[in-house]
C-alpha cells in the first residue's frame, strides 16, 4: 500500500512531469527516426510510415511519396516502417517479399545491399549524436560557459584531498593528463573515478607539484532530493568574483565543445557499465521512463535551456543504447549485417527469428528491471 500511495503522490503533479517528459522524448525520438528515414529515402527505399509513438493513430497525414506521418497514442518511442517490413521492428515480411515483383523488391528495405541496410540502421543513432552536438554547441555559442577557477578554497579534514597533500590556494592544472580548465572540469573527472588513484598536477606558490589522490565514494543529494554515489576529494571552490568568469565561444569552438561534451556522456556511460561488471557501481542508478519523466519535470523548473540540455544527454544515451548488439535494437541489426557481410549471405530465417526472440526477452526484462528501480526510487523520496 505504501508503494501505491507514493505512486499516487507522484501522479498529483502530472502536467509538471508529463509535458517536459513528452517534449524531451519526442525531440529525441523524432531525430532518431528522421535519421533512419532520410538515409532510407536516399537509398531509394519506400517508407510506409513515420510514427511518433506506438499504437492507434491520433493524427496524421500522407506526403507526396505515400509516407504516412503520424502521432500515435502511446508516446514512448517511435518507428519508421519500410516497404517489406512485417512490423515496427523491421522484421521482414517473408511472404510479402516472396510475392514482390523485381521492381517492388528494389524499393524495399530488404532488397537493398547489406551496406545500404547497415547505413539506414546506423543513421538513427548517428542522428542522436548529431542532435546532441548541435544542442550543446548552440548552448555554448548563445550562452557561453560560466567558469570557476579550479582553485582549492578549503580542504576537509580526513578527506582524500588532505591525504593526498592538497592545500588551500592550490590550483589544479590537470588530472591524469586531462587539462582542467575549471572547477566543474575537476568535479567531472573526480566524480566518475571513485576509489581510483589519480595523478593530480597542481600549481602552488608559482611551482608545479604532482600529487596522487584517490577520490572517496560518497552519497550526494542534489537539489531535488535525488541521491547519487560519486567520487569526492573533499575540497570546496572559491566563489569570489575574481575566480568566476563567463567564457564566450565562436561557432567553430562551440561545435568542438559540443562534440567533446557528447563524448563525455559516451565515456561516462561506458565507465558506468564497466563499473557494473567490476562491482564498483550499483544497478540502483539504472532508471526507466518513470525516472526520465521525474528528472524532466525537475530539470524543467530550472528553465528551458536546462531542459534542452537534458534532451541532448538523453539523445546520446538513446543513441548509445540502440547500438548495443541486442537483436530488436539497431545494434542487433548491425550485428546481423556484419555476419552477413562476412559470410556472403544472411543468417537463416530461423536463426534471425531466434535472435529477435532473445532480443525481445532481453529488452522486456530490462524494462521491467528499470521500472522496478524507478518505483523503489520513488518510495525513497
Amino acid at each position: 500500500m505504501e508503494i501505491i500511495g507514493q505512486i499516487g503522490h507522484f501522479g498529483t503533479g502530472t502536467l509538471g512531469y508529463i509535458i517536459p517528459f513528452l517534449f524531451v522524448l519526442t525531440l529525441v525520438v523524432f531525430f532518431h527516426e528522421l535519421g533512419h528515414f532520410l538515409v532510407a529515402r536516399w537509398c531509394g527505399v519506400r517508407v510506409k510510415a513515420f510514427s511518433i509513438g506506438f499504437g492507434p493513430e491520433i493524427v496524421g497525414f500522407n506526403d507526396r511519396h505515400g509516407t504516412r506521418w503520424k502521432i500515435s497514442a502511446l508516446p514512448l518511442g517511435g518507428y519508421v516502417r519500410f516497404f517489406g517490413d512485417e512490423d515496427a521492428a523491421s522484421t521482414p515480411d517473408r511472404d510479402a517479399l516472396e510475392a514482390m515483383s523485381e521492381e517492388e523488391r528494389r524499393s524495399s528495405f530488404f532488397g537493398k545491399s547489406v551496406w545500404q541496410r547497415a547505413a539506414i540502421v546506423a543513421a538513427g543513432p548517428i542522428a542522436n549524436f548529431l542532435l546532441a552536438i548541435v544542442i550543446f554547441a548552440a548552448i555554448f555559442a548563445l550562452y557561453g560557459r560560466e567558469i570557476t577557477s579550479a582553485r582549492v578554497d578549503q580542504v576537509v579534514a580526513g578527506s582524500a584531498a588532505e591525504q593526498a597533500g592538497l592545500q588551500s590556494g592550490d590550483v589544479v592544472l590537470a588530472i591524469d593528463g586531462t587539462t582542467i580548465e575549471s572547477f566543474n572540469d575537476l568535479q567531472r573527472v573526480v566524480s566518475v573515478n571513485a576509489d581510483t588513484p589519480l595523478t593530480v598536477l597542481v600549481e602552488r606558490g608559482g611551482q608545479k607539484l604532482t600529487l596522487t589522490a584517490t577520490p572517496q565514494r560518497k552519497e550526494v543529494t542534489d537539489r531535488f532530493g535525488n541521491v547519487h554515489r560519486v567520487g569526492q576529494l573533499g575540497i570546496s571552490r572559491n566563489g569570489s568574483a575574481a575566480d568566476v568568469k563567463v567564457q564566450r565561444f565562436s561557432v567553430p569552438e562551440a561545435v568542438w565543445l559540443g562534440a567533446r561534451e557528447t563524448w563525455f556522456v559516451v565515456d561516462r556511460t561506458f565507465s558506468y557499465i564497466g563499473g557494473l561488471f567490476a562491482g564498483r557501481e550499483s544497478t540502483d542508478e539504472l532508471g526507466g521512463m518513470i525516472r526520465v519523466a521525474q528528472v524532466s519535470g525537475q530539470v524543467a523548473t530550472l528553465g528551458f535551456v536546462a531542459l534542452v540540455n537534458l534532451a541532448a544527454v538523453l539523445s546520446v544515451s538513446i543513441g548509445l543504447l540502440n547500438l548495443f548488439p541486442i537483436p530488436m535494437l539497431d545494434g542487433g541489426h548491425l550485428m546481423f549485417y556484419a555476419v552477413e557481410a562476412l559470410r556472403g549471405r544472411p543468417l537463416s530465417a530461423r536463426a534471425q527469428d531466434i535472435g529477435f526472440r532473445i532480443g525481445l526477452a532481453a529488452v522486456v526484462m530490462l524494462m521491467i528491471f528499470t521500472t522496478w528501480n524507478d518505483i523503489i526510487h520513488l518510495t525513497s523520496l
